[in-house]
């Protein structure tokens, strides 16, 4: 792996940088008492595909893998949507020995908490997300969500918070809600509708985009989803990271 920007560096000779090496490049701003940070970890194909057969693993890498551990590693709470989590199997995020010191120093639990986001609280509650987390998996959801499936959850061993008036859930109470608990280091892995939402409430605070050299053709969907927004969000380019082709791209807002 090697850096192309803001300062270029060299391969390592095994082309892989060491978890500190990538802790260090993909540190969170030192967190403030008003705010939290929402990061974004996304995967993208040459012509815009944010998976093949329904999966982002297919146009991944193994960098891209350990970018995807470090990211998570770092951060207080992963939200997800539902639909994700369905898709993709999440399971709940396990503690990484490499990381306990620095997670320790952050007083940070062992491992992020998992923030499931869905209006319908459409999920399985016998998954091991819910049943058997090292930290408490949290379920994001509306004022109008089913109580019948709100209590499922909540017997299951999920902690329900409500962060919408209606159906589904506004990303700033969202946000909002998770650094009233402590959660300010926030991370995202989508999928696309829920990321197109904290784009158009304006929440997102940085893309770590991976750029995958592949081109997978078909009508797969782009790493955001939803309406057009009136005007786009600008991004300023913060660093970018290469092996075997990969491009590990970070963008901040403006």
């Amino acid at each position: 792996m090697r850096r192309l920007y803001p300062v270029p560096s060299e391969p390592t000779p095994d082309h892989e940088w060491a978890l500190d090496d990538l802790a260090d490049a993909y540190a969170y701003p030192e967190p403030r008492e008003d705010r939290s940070w929402l990061r974004a970890n996304m995967v993208s194909t040459l012509d815009g595909a944010a998976h093949h057969d329904g999966r982002s693993q297919a146009i991944s890498s193994d960098a891209d893998m350990r970018i995807f551990g470090t990211l998570r590693a770092l951060a207080d709470v992963v939200l997800v949507g539902a639909e994700t989590v369905r898709l993709e199997g999440y399971r709940p995020a396990r503690a990484r020995e490499a990381f306990a010191e620095r997670r320790a120093a952050a007083g940070q639990a062992p491992a992020p908490v998992i923030a499931v986001v869905s209006a319908s609280l459409n999920l399985d509650f016998s998954l091991p997300l819910f049943v058997s987390p090292l930290v408490q998996t949290l379920v994001l959801t509306g004022a109008a969500a089913s109580p019948d499936r709100i209590r499922a959850a909540e017997q299951a061993g999920a902690r329900v918070l409500v962060a919408g008036d209606g159906p589904g859930v506004e990303p700033l109470r969202a946000v909002a809600a998770l650094a009233e608990l402590g959660l300010k280091r926030q991370l995202t892995e989508g999928g696309p509708r829920l990321l197109g939402q904290f784009v158009a409430a304006g929440v997102l605070d940085e893309l770590c985009l991976t750029v995958s050299p592949l081109l997978a053709v078909g009508s797969a969907q782009r790493i955001t989803g939803g309406p057009d927004l009136a005007d786009p969000e600008r991004f300023a380019l913060a660093a970018v990271l290469e092996e075997a082709g990969f491009l590990f791209t970070r963008y901040r807002r403006i």
